[in-house]
């Protein structure tokens, strides 16, 4: 991951993070996973819970450049023996790029140089470790053991892991010096033990949020990480129970007075045309989809296709509209009809609102959990996706097609042998019933827009979702014992006179040090033409030499469609190699890395370590910078308040997010956001000067003592905004006193009392008159009379320094908020940093957890702040 650095100024592609407040069900997080199509469920369906398959396809169906399929170059040939009619161009011969753009992380690179010396250092240590544990132990110290002790207890001293012989030779327990913390504590007591050693001292929370009403928070705790290791890891249940998914609701028609108008006359639809029809009339808010001219395109495709199967579109005198041009379709009434229905919906008063909610709760009770080996889990996302248009990510060409409804004939539910199966909705059956134990899903589907599979998965706080994070980082940290030697062998390969060897080596040297996915072949035909470091085009890399730096820009659409643009700074040897595989004739639309697939390159990793895959990478490089710079940074800055220390660590995932290329666009909101916030404190300061001036006018001889300077207004509050900051306070003060009345009101009359008349708000709202006419006073005289009871200089004081802390803490929140107006942290922090590393650092520096993690975090990562306790020396 060294010396990365991306194009300042460059608009790394629209994200639908950005888009519509409405949330589109195909990125909801522990929803309905999808996977991509297969050929036949009975065939090919692949049960395992990891969805993101590296594997590409056969090297044979890679696209081949025409030198390829003209000669017969072997990949195991060296280069100096093939013709030299084919050898590449020298760097001399070769032209180059020049670009001006100055990369946005270049101060990124000595940082993790020392960080990449720093794994090379630690590998070596723990390597060394493990040889020197490994040692055969002396023979002096098998005499230690004493021949005539019993059997029962020799077994026993076995059991516990003391030591163990084999053939009489005594043999050591395996080092444990990598192991997570809670198999550590395992081996030292037992689990009721290490359960009690835990919950000695729970990690800080600012709040406690421990008061939950349902049932399922009195059994006890499943502490998996506790509990011993199963022999066969591939069966997932032994029993398993639930009831099945919670299909959408069915089609409201609109009324007779709403209908969608095509050239200024209103048309009838058949119900079916007319649900498609408000599938994009009722987004109209969501300008970044509906004039989206792909986004357009798809769906009045889809849509005249259903009009012909339904008898097409009618006007009131039942006489046929031909329905031809999109830009004549007027979804107005729709729109403003749906938009009535939801501030109607928010209007409610607040009762009905929860009594609807307890109904909906009481209705989806029996889909929210299952019992999985007769334990209580809860289920991710039991709904079935409801019909609408696909919004996709990215530039997806598919966005605007319309996402059928799903029928209890297109679902297949997996469920223990001895349970009940789910019954169906009236008058439907399921497509198939299984009882695959190896298979972590309840149900599933197709989906018609991409061919995918849609999964119900437990949520992301069960065992089987935590298991699967502990076993990825667990994975990630056994990385760390290997990478040195890796970084080594795929060094010296980057000069290998076979091309497939130095190919490969220099793929590899991108996904570690730019944190590159691995990228899979697509069938562009049905897939967003999405790509990764071994399916790069031709047209993907741009090389040229600037001030003495090797520099490669990336352009490509990565994963969801996101465009990939960065700039980085790479060693002369890999920028001479991606020049060799850009040599002609190759063009536009061939293969960089034309003798390599992600198959063979997982094949080589898994060589160095068993499971190893490029995706390991991005976790273990994402995990150790976070360590290392967590460490370095607490050193140098030496953070002292609460918002200093939030401040560091969002710093420090913000360097991680930057390396790994977690991007994104700049929210809409953000100005609004950051004048909203600049605003809140230029607000303290206002405050702060009128408390000051308060001290003046009760001992005017400050003036002289602390100097006029002290009480002197701040630059950037000039007459005009104080004016537009005194109304703002004193309407916020008039909506106060409104809703507490309201309040009151609701109160008294739940109580069976009387409401308050007019005249008590009358009454109450003299207190925002009299705050509006001081105002004038003070603007006009520019001084401020002391308020509250018994003031005093010391009391003022006090408030001026409490003032200064809130200002700086803004300003902090500010300076964080404008920092990340570009940049993912979530994604990083709930993917790639390993979650201990945020609990041991909340321990350590007093920090609540809940300042990093949400509750939903808290929920899903129960296993890293329970392992690790408090134990502030856990490493990564």
């Amino acid at each position: 991951m060294d010396k990365s650095t991306s194009a300042r100024g460059m608009a790394p592609g629209v994200s639908i993070r950005n888009g519509p407040v409405t949330m589109d069900i195909d990125s909801i997080p522990n929803g309905t996973s999808k996977r991509k199509s297969r050929s036949s469920l009975g065939q090919a369906v692949n049960y395992k819970d990891d969805s993101d398959s590296d594997d590409g396809k056969p090297l044979a169906k890679r696209q081949k450049s025409k030198h390829q399929e003209a000669g017969s170059d072997s990949d195991d040939e060296p280069i100096a023996k093939k013709s030299r009619a084919r050898l590449p161009p020298s760097i001399k011969e070769t032209g180059d790029n020049s670009d001006d753009d100055k990369p946005l992380g270049t101060k990124l690179a000595k940082t993790k140089a020392n960080i990449e010396k720093a794994a090379a250092k630690e590998a070596k240590a723990i390597q060394a470790a493990e040889a020197k544990s490994k040692k055969p132990t002396p023979k002096k110290a098998i005499k230690d053991e004493s021949d005539d002790e019993p059997l029962a207890k020799s077994k026993k001293r076995q059991s516990n892991g003391v030591a163990k012989k084999t053939n009489g030779v005594k043999k050591e327990p395996d080092s444990d010096s990598d192991a997570p913390i809670a198999k550590k504590v395992k081996k030292a007591a037992p689990a009721a033990k290490a359960k009690t050693a835990a919950a000695k001292k729970p990690i800080k929370f600012e709040k406690e949020d421990t008061k939950d009403n349902s049932d399922d928070e009195a059994e006890e705790e499943y502490r998996w990480w506790d509990a011993p290791k199963k022999e066969d890891d591939t069966i997932k249940w032994t029993t398993l129970e639930h009831s099945g998914v919670l299909f959408p609701p069915a089609y409201v028609p609109l009324p007779k007075n709403v209908k969608l108008i095509y050239d200024g006359v209103p048309v009838t639809l058949d119900v079916e045309a007319e649900e498609v029809a408000t599938f994009f009339g009722s987004m109209l808010h969501s300008t970044q989809n509906v004039e989206n001219r792909v986004f357009q395109k798809n769906f009045f495709r889809d849509f005249t296709d259903i009009l012909k199967k339904t008898g097409g579109a009618k006007d009131k005198n039942g006489n046929k509209v031909d329905i031809k041009d999109f830009d004549k379709l007027d979804f107005s009434k729709i729109f403003e009809h749906y938009k009535a229905q939801s501030e109607a919906k928010k209007a409610r008063p607040a009762a009905e609102k929860k009594a609807e909610k307890a109904e909906k709760d009481k209705f989806e009770a029996p889909y929210m959990y299952c019992k999985w080996d007769g334990r209580k889990e809860k289920v991710g996302n039991f709904r079935v996706e409801p019909p609408g248009l696909f919004r996709g990510r990215g530039d997806h060409p598919k966005t605007g097609t319309v996402k059928k409804r799903v029928l209890p004939e297109q679902v297949t539910i997996n469920i223990g042998k001895e349970a009940k199966v789910p019954d169906p909705p009236a008058g439907h059956k399921w497509k198939a019933v299984q009882h695959d134990n190896k298979a972590t899903w309840l149900a599933m589907w197709q989906e018609n827009v991409n061919g995918n599979y849609k999964y119900v998965m437990l949520a992301a706080n069960s065992a089987v979702k935590g298991q699967a994070d502990y076993k990825k980082f667990e994975k990630a940290r056994e990385l760390k014992k290997h990478i040195a030697r890796i970084r080594a062998d795929y060094t010296k390969e980057l000069k290998s006179e076979i091309m497939a060897d130095r190919q490969r080596a220099t793929a590899m040297y991108l996904i570690d040090r730019f944190a590159l996915r691995a990228g899979n072949e697509k069938d562009t035909d049905n897939e967003a033409e999405t790509v990764g470091c071994c399916s790069l085009k031709y047209e993907h890399i741009t090389l040229h030499e600037k001030d003495g730096e090797c520099r490669v820009v990336f352009d490509f659409l990565g994963k969801d469609s996101i465009r990939f643009y960065n700039e980085v700074t790479v060693d002369k040897q890999v920028f001479k190699n991606l020049k060799m595989f850009k040599k002609p004739p190759k063009e536009e639309g061939d293969d960089i890395f034309d003798r390599l697939t992600t198959t063979q390159l997982n094949k080589h990793l898994s060589s160095y370590m068993p499971g190893l895959t490029a995706k390991v990478f991005r976790t273990y490089n994402a995990s150790f910078t976070m360590s290392k710079l967590l460490q370095e940074k607490f050193k140098t800055e030496n953070p002292r308040t609460l918002a200093e220390k939030t401040k560091l660590y969002n710093d420090c995932n913000r360097e991680v997010a930057i390396l790994c290329n977690h991007k994104r666009t700049v929210g809409a909101a953000h100005e609004a956001q950051m004048e909203k916030l600049g605003d809140r404190i230029k607000g303290l300061k206002y405050q702060q000067w009128r408390t000051k001036m308060m001290m003046l006018d009760i001992d005017s001889k400050l003036k002289k003592k602390k100097g006029a300077e002290y009480f002197q207004l701040d630059p950037e509050l000039d007459q005009e905004w104080i004016e537009q900051h005194q109304k703002f306070l004193v309407e916020e003060q008039r909506t106060k006193i409104q809703k507490k009345f309201e309040k009151d009101n609701e109160k008294r009359v739940a109580d069976g009392e009387k409401p308050m008349p007019d005249k008590e708000l009358k009454e109450r709202m003299k207190a925002a008159t009299e705050l509006e006419a001081k105002f004038k006073k003070e603007n006009k005289t520019k001084k401020v009379e002391a308020e509250g009871k018994g003031p005093t200089v010391e009391k003022f004081a006090a408030a001026i320094e409490k003032l200064d802390e809130r200002i700086k803490t803004l300003k902090l929140q500010s300076e964080d908020r404008e920092g990340n107006k570009e940049v993912a942290l979530g994604t990083s922090k709930i993917n790639y940093i390993d979650p201990r590393l945020t609990v041991v650092f909340a321990a350590k520096y007093d920090v609540p957890i809940e300042k990093f993690f949400s509750k939903t975090l808290r929920d899903k990562f129960n296993w890293a702040i329970q392992s690790v306790g408090d134990n502030t020396k856990w490493e990564f």
